[in-house]
């Protein structure tokens, strides 16, 4: 191996690791840029998230061949951050009742700031695909309702997965009214707490 080809494999072992490094930043400001500008408008287009995350349409591309593509992405990194908001509120402890009232308290700020996104992802995706990627913290949910009807403290009349659905359905319909300027996230957040609190409850409580 002559001097410049020695030279050009040192230089290519160099700039593995920094184009990687280079391509990590990239994708972490789109996926960044996608999430705030999806927040809050779930129209908002390639160019526009390409823009506001400071890289090229051809890198954006490059990284996301397509719109679909990094909405995917984007929802799954919301959905994995939300899990941290569950994680919090401890939903496997203390009475069942006490836990879902904290459960919601603690992940409705997360669900409000992500606003539009889950509209963007409805739009772009198929609604099984959506539901899918909200499985895991449905899951926990789920675990808990029941866990509160084994003790008696969440009604026994309606089967547990009607209830989680009804509890998606509720969140995400709760987050539109704050999109639409009906009601503040403050005022949403009670409503939403006292509403789910009085579903769940058995029907003579």
């Amino acid at each position: 191996m002559g001097p410049s080809t020695r030279r050009e494999a040192a230089e290519g072992r160099a700039g593995g690791p920094r184009r990687r490094a280079d391509a990590e930043r990239n994708i972490a400001a789109i996926v960044t840029a996608a999430t705030d500008l999806l927040a809050r408008d779930p129209d908002a287009s390639m160019t526009d998230i390409a823009r506001a995350a400071g890289v090229g349409r051809v890198t954006l591309y490059a990284h996301f061949p397509s719109r679909e593509d990094l909405i995917r992405t984007v929802l799954a990194a919301a959905i994995s951050h939300s899990m941290g908001a569950v994680e919090a509120a401890a939903p496997d402890e203390g009475p069942p009742a006490e836990a879902f009232a904290r459960l919601i308290r603690t992940c409705w700020p997360i669900l409000d700031r992500f606003g539009s996104l889950h509209e963007a992802a409805r739009r772009a995706l198929p609604a099984e695909e959506v539901r899918r990627h909200h499985d895991l913290p449905m899951g926990r949910v789920e675990r808990l309702i029941v866990r509160g009807k084994e003790a008696g403290s969440f009604r026994a009349d309606l089967p547990a997965e009607w209830l989680v659905t009804t509890v998606y359905a509720l969140l995400h319909a709760a987050g539109d009214e704050v999109q639409a300027g009906r009601r503040t996230a403050e005022e949403t957040g009670d409503l939403l707490e006292r509403t789910l609190s009085a579903l769940l409850r058995t029907p003579d409580a």
